[in-house]
C-alpha cells in the first residue's frame, strides 16, 4: 500500500469510521458526520492537494509520507487523540525555575478535549451447531451519560427459512435475558437447542 493510500485510509478510519446501525440522535450524528466528510470534505482535500502538488510532482510521496506521519503520531485508530507515537525529541514538558515563577508542567494533552467513545453495536448474523442466528442490534439506542448497562437478547421470530431473529436491547430495570422463555418457545416452533 502507497503512502498516499495509506494517509487517505487513516483519514477515513479517523474521521468516518465503520458503519453504525440503530436509532438516536447520536446514530444519526454520526451518519451525518460520515456523509460531510465522505462527500464534501474527502474530495475537497483530494482536490486541492493535487492542485498544491501540480508544481512539485517529485514531492508527491514526501507529502503523503509527512501527513501519514503525523496523523499515525496524533490519532488512534478510533478517532481519538493519541500520543503513543510522538518521538523524544518533541518538547512534551518544559521546566521554568525563575525567582518569581513556580514550576509550570507542559503536557502533551494541554488545550485539548476529552471525547468520549463508546463500543457501537451492529446487526449480526451468525452461523452454529447447523443453526442460523440473527442478531438485530438496529433498534439499539446509545448509552446516556456513561451508564454501565449490560446486553439483553429477546426472541423477536423465527424466519421461514428457520433463521432465528434476537433483538438486542439494553437492559432497564434489572431485565436479564430470560433464556427458558426463549428455549421454551423455540421447542414450540420444533427447534430443540442445547444449553
Amino acid at each position: 500500500m502507497t503512502k498516499e493510500e495509506q494517509f487517505y485510509q487513516a483519514l477515513e478510519g479517523i474521521f468516518v469510521g465503520a458503519p453504525v446501525e440503530g436509532e438516536s440522535g447520536y446514530i444519526n450524528l454520526m451518519r451525518i458526520k460520515s456523509r460531510y466528510y465522505q462527500t464534501g470534505v474527502f474530495p475537497q482535500l483530494q482536490k486541492d492537494i493535487e492542485e498544491a502538488l501540480k508544481p512539485f510532482p517529485d514531492f508527491r510521496d514526501e507529502l503523503f509520507l509527512k501527513l501519514h506521519t503525523f496523523f499515525k503520531r496524533y490519532f488512534s485508530k478510533s478517532g481519538s487523540i493519541y500520543f503513543d507515537s510522538t518521538p523524544a525529541d518533541q518538547n512534551i514538558y518544559e521546566k521554568v525555575y525563575t525567582d518569581n515563577k513556580d514550576v509550570i508542567l507542559f503536557w502533551k494533552t494541554r488545550m485539548l478535549y476529552y471525547v468520549k467513545t463508546d463500543k457501537i453495536f451492529n446487526s449480526l448474523p451468525v452461523e452454529f451447531d447447523g443453526l442460523d442466528f440473527y442478531f438485530d442490534a438496529s433498534n439499539l439506542e446509545n448509552k446516556k451519560a456513561n451508564e454501565k448497562r449490560s446486553l439483553v437478547y429477546e426472541l423477536k421470530r423465527v424466519k421461514e427459512d428457520k433463521t432465528i431473529v434476537f433483538k438486542v436491547l439494553y437492559s432497564e430495570k434489572g431485565r436479564i435475558t430470560k433464556e427458558e422463555e426463549v428455549l421454551k418457545s423455540l421447542k414450540k416452533r420444533g427447534i430443540s437447542i442445547t444449553q
